[in-house]
């Protein structure tokens, strides 16, 4: 599985990020996560508002964050 992280590097995208290592951690599941910062790498996604939430390559919410609970219940 992996697991992107879209945003600038705002504190919003880095809360997400921790979030995100949380939930995996509290699932007991190991992925790939990276952290996408690049503006034209984003965009390719569609998405205009970030920070944004992609796993295997599908967005799931963008816009705003999430907490580790709620992003648990989003992986498989």
């Amino acid at each position: 599985m992996k697991i992107e992280v879209l945003g600038a590097g705002c504190a919003k995208c880095k809360t997400l990020y921790e979030a995100v290592q949380a939930a995996l951690e509290e699932k007991g599941l190991a992925a790939e996560v990276v952290k996408v910062e690049d503006i034209p790498s984003i965009m390719k996604y569609g998405v205009m508002s970030t920070p944004a939430l992609v796993i295997d390559g599908r967005v799931i919410f963008s816009g705003r964050t999430a907490s580790a609970g709620e992003i648990a219940g989003m992986l498989p």
